[in-house]
This record gives C-alpha cells, sequence and structure tokens, in this order.
C-alpha cells in the first residue's frame, strides 16, 4: 500500500513540475490582422467602401484607431502578447508564418516571416 500511494505521489509531483515547464515554441502559418476585424476584414470594408482599402491598410487603420494586432490561423485568432514587434506593423494583413510561444488564445511572438506561396 506504502509502495502505491508513493508511487502516485511521485507520478503527481512529475507531472506538476512538467506542467510549469515553458512549452517549446510553436511555428504556424496565417495573417497578421487587428482586434476590430478578426479573421474577416469584410465588415469593415463593406462600411468603407469608397475608401478601397487592403487588407494591410484595414489593419493597420484599424490599429491606429487603438486595435491590436492578431494573428489568425486556420480561423483561431490569437492575441498577441507582444504588440511592440516592428515585424507585426511590417506584415500587417499579409501572410506570415510566425512563431511563438502559445499560451490558451495569446501567442508571444519571438520571429514573423514572409509565407512562402506554393
Amino acid at each position: 500500500m506504502k509502495g502505491i500511494l508513493h508511487g502516485t505521489l511521485c507520478a503527481s509531483l512529475l507531472a506538476g513540475i512538467a506542467a510549469l515547464a515553458p512549452a517549446a515554441p510553436i511555428t504556424m502559418n496565417g495573417t497578421i490582422s487587428d482586434s476590430m476585424c478578426g479573421a474577416s476584414h469584410s465588415k469593415m470594408m463593406e462600411m468603407h467602401k469608397d475608401a478601397k482599402m487592403t487588407d494591410r491598410d484595414c489593419t493597420l487603420a484599424c490599429v491606429q484607431h487603438g486595435a491590436k494586432y492578431v494573428f489568425v490561423s486556420d480561423g483561431k485568432v490569437y492575441q498577441i502578447a507582444n504588440q511592440n514587434m516592428p515585424a507585426l506593423m511590417k506584415q500587417a494583413g499579409e501572410a506570415v508564418r510566425l512563431t511563438g510561444d502559445v499560451n490558451g488564445d495569446t501567442i508571444t511572438v519571438s520571429k514573423v516571416a514572409v509565407a512562402k506561396h506554393q
């Protein structure tokens, strides 16, 4: 009985330590967007038909008016923790290959590269 209790305690301790370890960075393909538009700029584009904006123009305009950069991958919108990366502005509205640490729906970006077209 002591052996079972000891084994269970050790397993629980190891699981707890593993949960505290930082997650390995992951790389995903997606788009740099903004928190006002999220996965689609269509509603904003419809509201501003005369502006003839691209996704990039829309993202930059929304961020200029208080929105935050977000990353959209496979329809999921991730909040970006480190908003001050120059690459976010540079690649706004563009398809990118992004590397970072994901925690729930937030990603801390470590690298942004232009996505390769297939």
